[in-house]
Parts: structure tokens; sequence; C-alpha cells
């Protein structure tokens, strides 16, 4: 489906020079002589890349149609990563590959949103924070509190943060997915 480009919104897919892409950000701008132009920043589905395109605002932008779903996650074997559909119960299996980055904060039951465009996954959103448990972290020195000393925590997916002194094995934690900064306790 082709719309005029100022119908354009955040979160559209598009296709574009022959490539599929998500609009980050739009930018409507008004030169004092000619015509309006969008400035559009898309991150391209292939390439994980952004990129920014001008567009005129008569032209025809092509709109893909897609699907968002919650899906909880399950398990990970050599085949994929396995997540349900909350309203269907269905295992749905997706590659590693699209979870690059990500892998280090699932943990059985975390709910994420997954974009499908054509019935295939495209992208995966993870929540701002997640709640893992430490499984290993050292002892802090007794005393050692100047500067805010931190000291490295293994969590239960495998992923290293550096935490306070006081946070031991078996705390759960709050862990930003954006950085992998400690928030807090849970």
């Amino acid at each position: 489906m082709a719309i005029v480009a100022t119908n354009l919104k955040r979160g559209q897919c598009i296709k574009h020079d022959g490539d599929t892409g998500v609009i980050l950000n739009l930018d409507h701008r008004t030169p004092g002589k000619g015509n309006a132009l969008i400035a559009a920043t898309i991150r391209s589905f292939s390439s994980g890349k952004t990129k920014s395109i001008r567009f005129a605002s008569s032209d025809k932008v092509d709109v893909i149609e897609t699907d968002r779903q919650k899906l909880e996650f399950s398990y990970s074997d050599p085949s994929g990563y396995h997540f349900m559909d909350l309203t269907t119960f269905e295992t749905i299996t997706i590659d590693g590959e699209l979870l690059e980055g990500s892998t280090d904060y699932l943990s059985e039951g975390l709910e994420v949103e997954v974009l499908f465009i054509e019935g295939n996954a495209v992208s995966v959103d993870l929540p701002a924070t997640v709640e893992l448990k430490v499984t290993d972290s050292t002892e802090g020195l007794k005393g050692d509190t100047a500067n805010n000393p931190t000291k490295p925590a293994t969590l239960e997916t495998g992923k290293i943060v550096n935490v306070p002194l006081f946070i031991k094995p078996g705390d759960v934690l709050k862990v930003n997915t954006q950085d992998g900064s400690y928030l807090g306790r849970a």
C-alpha cells in the first residue's frame, strides 16, 4: 500500500529502494523557497544500520503491513530461541542472529515484543529493564567504600555486570537492557 510521504508516522515499516525498514524519526521541513521535505531516519531490517532519507511531500512511499506480537521466552536450544504466543500458546522459534546482543537478557517467562512482516520475525524488542538472578559474585572487601567501588557479578544468563559490593549470589537485580548497567535490586 502506497501513501503520500506527509502521512508517514514513526514506527511504520516501509519499503524504499528494495530495502525494508522501520521509521525511527520524522522531520517535516519547509524551506523558504520550494516544496516541503520529509526527512526520515530509518533502521534497515537487513543490515540493522540507520540511514536518513529525504522525501518530497508529494512522493508515494510503500508501507508494509506488519504484525506486532507479545511473546514469552521459553527456552533455547541449537535450533534457535523458542517463544510462546500468549494468545494461541503456539511455540515460535526465532533464529539467534535476530536476537544478537539480546540473548544475555532472556530468562524464562520474559515477555518481548516481536515485529513480524509477511509472517517472518524481523525484530525483537526487549523491555527497558529485566530482572535477573546473581549466580556468582566475589566477596566485597570490608571497609572498601571510597569512590563507589564495584565488583563483577555473573547473572543467570551468563551476563557479567558491575554491581555494588553488597550484592551477593541469590540476589535478583534490575538490569538496563540498553547498556547492560545495574539499576538496583528487584
